[in-house]
């Protein structure tokens, strides 16, 4: 079939028509080859591993651009550049790793700002404190320099009986020698005990006939008939905010210098977005304040914690799982027993080797009744809001299972709730498929298995369970979703030792602690992008490079997907974008 040219004679086109008809064909072309300057991008990253995190398989392009905070373009440089103007900024990576920002799905930012103040008293790798006579020595030391009053109470945090060479807990008279004449606080690095000098004890009027309040325990020692000055769960809980109260407090804006200053550590190890967990009314008061000044500029998402907010559940709906500014809530938080490294987790076998003043047959505690616990979920849950709860040993995960499956037959947890056993450390085999079966997630911690794999096998389990914390690999084969989480000020708010942990579950000592449960390190960092934003419930706007989706950016020197796996604790964040602007830079 012959095809019939159009003629364009002038007896046909006027010749002011023809004019028009030309030039409206030039500038056709002109804006088929440069796209109108309204479209034109903010930013345009390019010569680097550009990660994408949006597939099962590591996924590269070659550039991303950005506009007015959202991510306009992934793919091929070329069609990147057509998208540059005269205002454009191109970024060389210059073969640097540009990756979303990493998404915090279990910290507690606002204690982390509130220990701030408090004397380091963390062992090596993030401190210098190897003994009780280091820890000594770093009290006396603060209480000089700074020149502390007589009476004015001190607070250190962080010490580990797992890694001080007398793997014990320092004793009231112990810090005795320190100071008589201050009050003296200090915190396990778990943050489920600490330790009180014997001025603390008399201020807090806690005798050795004191009863343990509900939930916790006071150290004693039946053969001295004296006080430990240990304290375990809610009593370490009320000496906390006891010696808070007695500190001097900051005034006007200065009250979020501390809270301020904890975001940019966040930033700093590469996270957007920042979880304060199990706040109470105060911190979360701290909170809404910094944001209705619009002093932050991370997203916030706080778990109020469930006691000492049980009464506000109904006035925080409105901000449950929307932002106001930069804070919501995303559930509340229950805590169903301790720590397993400081020996209060609640387990269903005995400790390898129990705490001081245990008996052989020593499991543990749950921190509530089980009535109680019901009660506690049905009321969240009766309010429409999700629930993530604290369960470290494997008679807690039991526990949380249970309630979560028996709430889900009676219809109040519901599809649309994301609920997490936050921690589910000693978790067993036989309880990995619940989750999927039950509809909830677990979040673990597998940086355990790094800073304490050690006295998780030697002391605290043996062998056989802890090569079984935190088993992400099973996860991963039985198909349940899971994120990963630093729980700062437990540790620093370091994800990538996280992923290095989770990816080579190396011990201190160099043993391989389950090598079976190691995941790649792709798969791990799934856990810190797309898996944690789906925990939130943003897995449309993060987690991921994909168009549309917020500039929320990272950019490390080096990738952890092609580097050493020995070496990924070892990679430094060297800018962190919100929304397309820099928040830290190297």
């Amino acid at each position: 079939m012959k095809t019939k040219l159009i003629e364009t004679n002038s007896d046909f086109f006027p010749s002011h028509l023809l004019y028009i008809f030309y030039l409206s064909i030039l500038l056709g072309i002109l804006s088929c080859a440069k796209p109108n300057k309204g479209n034109n991008a903010d930013t345009i990253y390019i010569n680097g591993d550009i990660l994408t995190m949006a597939g099962d398989k590591a996924d590269y392009v070659e550039a991303v651009a950005l506009k007015d905070g959202k991510i306009l373009f992934t793919g091929n440089r070329g069609e990147a550049m057509n998208l540059k103007g005269d205002s454009t900024q191109v970024i060389d990576l210059k073969g640097q790793t540009l990756m979303p920002g990493f998404i915090d799905a279990h910290g507690h930012v606002s204690l982390y700002a509130q220990l701030s103040s408090a004397v380091n008293l963390l062992p090596e790798p993030y401190g210098t404190v190897m003994s009780i006579a280091d820890l000594q020595k770093a009290i006396k030391d603060f209480i000089i320099q700074n020149k502390i009053p007589p009476g004015m109470p001190v607070m250190g945090n962080g010490y580990d009986d797992a890694i001080m060479q007398e793997h014990r807990h320092p004793t009231a008279q112990e810090l005795d020698v320190i100071s008589t004449v201050n009050p003296i606080y200090i915190l396990h690095t778990s943050g489920h005990m600490g330790v009180a000098n014997s001025l603390l004890l008399k201020n807090m009027g806690i005798t050795y006939d004191t009863p343990d309040p509900e939930g916790g325990v006071i150290g004693r020692d039946p053969k001295t008939h004296q006080l430990t000055g240990k304290m375990i769960e809610n009593a370490n809980v009320n000496s906390m905010l006891y010696v808070v109260k007695q500190l001097p407090q900051p005034s006007g804006d200065d009250v979020f210098k501390s809270l301020l200053a904890a975001e940019k550590e966040w930033f700093a190890n590469g996270q957007t977005t920042i979880c304060d967990g199990r706040p109470d009314p105060g911190s979360i008061k701290l909170v809404f304040g910094a944001n209705n000044k619009n002093l932050l500029k991370g997203d916030y998402i706080i778990l109020p914690d469930y006691d000492t907010n049980k009464d506000s559940l109904t006035s925080y709906k409105k901000y449950y799982k929307t932002y106001h500014n930069r804070v919501k809530i995303g559930a509340i938080k229950m805590t169903f027993d301790g720590s397993p490294q400081g020996k209060s987790a609640w387990l269903t076998q005995p400790y390898l080797v129990p705490p001081d003043g245990e008996s052989a047959d020593f499991k543990g505690q749950p921190i509530y009744t089980h009535e109680a616990a019901y009660n506690g979920l049905k009321d969240i849950f009766s309010h429409g809001m999700q629930a993530h709860v604290h369960c470290n040993g494997d008679a807690a995960i039991d526990e949380g299972l249970n309630l979560m499956e028996r709430l889900k037959k009676e219809g109040l947890l519901t599809s649309d709730m994301r609920c997490v056993l936050v921690h589910s450390q000693v978790c067993r085999k036989d309880q990995v498929s619940r989750f999927k079966e039950i509809g909830i997630m677990p979040s673990w911690f597998p940086t355990h298995c790094y800073l304490w794999g050690d006295w998780h096998m030697n002391s605290v389990l043996g062998k056989d369970r802890a090569s079984h914390i935190s088993p992400l690999k099973e996860g991963l084969d039985q198909g349940v979703r899971f994120t990963i989480h630093h729980d700062s000020p437990v540790t620093p708010p370091d994800l990538l030792t996280a992923i290095y942990a989770a990816v080579n579950r190396k011990t201190r000592s160099g043993f391989i602690l389950g090598p079976e449960q190691r995941v790649s390190p792709y798969e791990a960092l799934k856990a810190i992008t797309m898996n944690a934003a789906w925990q939130w419930g943003e897995e449309n706007e993060k987690g991921s490079i994909e168009k549309g989706k917020k500039a929320d950016l990272v950019i490390l020197d080096k990738n952890p997907v092609k580097v050493d796996p020995l070496t990924i604790k070892d990679i430094k964040v060297m800018e962190t974008f919100k929304e397309g602007k820099s928040v830290f830079k190297r």
